[in-house]
């Protein structure tokens, strides 16, 4: 009983402290050096790996012909197309640092490409608007995984199991 006591006022004191004292949540994540970087951008290149051969394997094993898993690849393709898109992002700003960017304002920025490029300036903005890939992905992801758990839970029924 001590115990519980200990652990709910430990956990009452943590969420007290994040409400009441609140640090800034920024949208975007530092990566330590250069090193942070790299480890990072292979991270983007294994997940765009892993994805493909998802769409792999359930394309040779016939499982796109269910709607669940038919939505879990298309999940699987804006993944791809997300990493793509972030590790160009990392490669403009983090490696390369062609695109440098400039807060202005509260709700303005400036880009000021290395080459004075405004087609490479524009292509950075969009890009950076990652979560119009990401957000779709996690969608599909969520359907998908909810539709197969309907039919599982259906055919149990059929079955007359639990």
């Amino acid at each position: 009983m001590k115990h519980k006591i200990q652990l709910s006022l430990f956990f009452l004191t943590s969420f007290s402290l994040v409400i009441f004292d609140p640090n800034p949540a920024l949208a975007t994540q530092g990566h330590g050096g250069i090193e942070g970087v790299y480890a990072h951008q292979i991270a983007h290149i294994f997940f765009i790996i892993s994805m493909g051969g998802l769409i792999y394997w359930l394309r040779q094993r016939g499982l796109v012909r269910e709607k669940g898993w038919q939505m879990i690849q298309l999940s699987a393709f804006f993944f791809i197309l997300w990493n793509l898109d972030a590790f160009l992002v990392h490669l403009l700003d983090d490696q390369l640092k062609i695109i440098q960017v400039k807060r202005i304002g509260l709700w303005k920025i400036q880009l000021t490409g290395l080459y004075k490029s405004p087609a490479l300036n524009n292509l950075y903005y969009y890009a950076k608007l990652d979560h119009l890939l990401c957000v779709p992905a996690i969608v599909f992801l969520y359907l998908g995984l909810k539709r197969l758990v309907k039919e599982q839970r259906l055919n149990a029924a059929e079955q007359g199991r639990p």
